[in-house]
């Protein structure tokens, strides 16, 4: 009997990455992905522990398919990623209807750890959170979702330890896949139709293996035949060396974005956070960038509210974000997450309110910014690659600059995959709305 399996993917870029080789890896094992949960033999929730938030919205989540579990006997429930990592057996207290829980590095066992899961309903839940230090899932067949624009993994891991950051406890040390096989999975993923590749890994920019460093990586993925755009996420900002901006400026098919996560603007919390740079040698970087590409856009991510963050902390990160100018930001209250070194070993006393209010008055700034620099391009011609339809506006299409700008067209002729020249009409904070040239 053929068997179905249905899989929800939360947080980041590298969970859906993950699901794409869950995915794979069952199909081989003779399963068939469902097109809604109520129709799954098996319901996987893939999961991200970065934030409170996000456990809480799969608890939710969790209480909902626990009725639809009882409706439907012989149903298997399980959690899979990064929360399932953190929380282990304190998931099952909680969730004790949940029938099998894994980490990120326990996907090869999967299909094993389903059949007995459904051949053994009646006992204890199955739970295999083993990090492993070698695990790159080289070899594994993924199943990529249709489309044009596609992840490829790199680098799992982190070895950084930064003192807020739960990912190199759920997702072990860093460690990289081969160049060649990095290089052979580009050019499948190019001949099975997708055009823009993004290079993913915690800390991206460092990978590092059998003598291939980052710079020549992306090298190698550049020169892949059929590939019209070349991407990453995330780099770190320590990894920055002036061969990888030179690099960076040599290779026309890369897209003309970096993301680098800051954090804060203080460098007295910047070495609490265990960053391993200060404010002021994260501008002395945003100057080289700037200097070399000037034609990069740059965005970052921001934490507000980290324990003992004063008044005078937070007004240093705004005067940062002021100087800097990024395109655009992603910016966070602060979570402590269990095990790690802040939540150890500092209380959470920034007050709720006063997060908050520092949060909305960071996201007010970055958004006047952004739609200051989306302002100046009105007029301007840019190169789009066209990745969906737009929700809101019925006969246009959406796509990214080579900045990383959302931008929308109307449709015409043109398909997914396109990479078309556009000339900007119109613009807020988030999104370019432009004409084809």
């Amino acid at each position: 009997m053929t068997r179905s399996v249905f899989i929800e993917t939360y947080g980041c870029q590298m969970n859906e990455a993950d699901t794409e080789l869950m995915a794979g890896l069952l199909r081989r094992a003779g399963y068939v992905v469902a097109a809604a949960a109520n129709e799954a033999d098996v319901v996987l929730l893939n999961t991200c522990a970065v934030r409170e938030r996000a456990e809480e919205r799969i608890f939710g989540r969790l209480g909902w398919l626990k009725t639809m579990k009882a409706q439907r006997p012989g149903m298997v429930l399980g959690v899979t990623g990064c929360m399932a990592e953190r929380m282990r057996e304190d998931l099952i207290a909680r969730a004790p209807y949940v029938d099998l829980v894994i980490g990120p590095d326990t996907y090869r066992r999967l299909p094993e750890l389903l059949d007995r899961a459904r051949n053994e309903l009646e006992t204890d839940p199955l739970i295999d959170v083993r990090l492993d230090r070698t695990e790159t899932y080289q070899g594994v067949e993924v199943d990529r979702q249709p489309g044009v624009s596609g992840w490829l993994t790199v680098v799992r891991g982190c070895d950084k330890f930064c003192s807020f950051c739960i990912v190199p406890f759920v997702r072990g040390r860093e460690r990289s896949l081969p160049p060649e096989e990095v290089v052979a999975e580009a050019r499948s993923m190019v001949a099975s139709g997708i055009r823009e590749i993004t290079l993913l890994g915690q800390t991206v920019s460092s990978y590092y293996e059998r003598g291939t460093d980052f710079a020549d990586l992306l090298r190698a993925v550049h020169a892949v035949e059929g590939l019209d755009r070349l991407r990453y996420t995330s780099p770190y900002p320590n990894d920055f060396s002036d061969r990888l901006l030179d690099t960076l400026a040599e290779l026309p098919k890369l897209g003309q974005h970096i993301h680098l996560p800051v954090q804060s603007g203080s460098t007295r919390i910047l070495k609490d956070m265990r960053r391993g740079y200060s404010a002021e040698s994260y501008r002395a970087l945003i100057s080289r960038v700037r200097a070399r590409l000037p034609a990069f856009g740059l965005t970052t991510d921001i934490i507000v509210g980290y324990p003992g963050e004063t008044d005078e902390d937070f007004g240093e990160t705004m005067s940062l974000v002021k100087d800097l100018r990024f395109d655009g930001a992603f910016m966070f209250n602060y979570s402590p997450r269990e095990g790690t070194l802040s939540a150890r070993t500092k209380p959470d006393d920034v007050p709720g309110e006063v997060k908050s209010a520092r949060l909305q008055t960071l996201i007010a700034l970055q958004n006047t910014i952004s739609g200051e620099l989306h302002t100046a391009m009105v007029g301007q011609e840019a190169l789009v690659f066209l990745t969906g339809k737009s929700r809101r506006n019925a006969g246009c299409l959406v796509g990214r600059t080579s900045c990383f700008k959302t931008t929308v067209v109307a449709a015409g002729d043109h398909q997914l995959g396109d990479l078309v020249r556009v000339r900007v009409k119109d613009a807020t904070s988030h999104t370019l709305f432009a004409e084809v040239v």
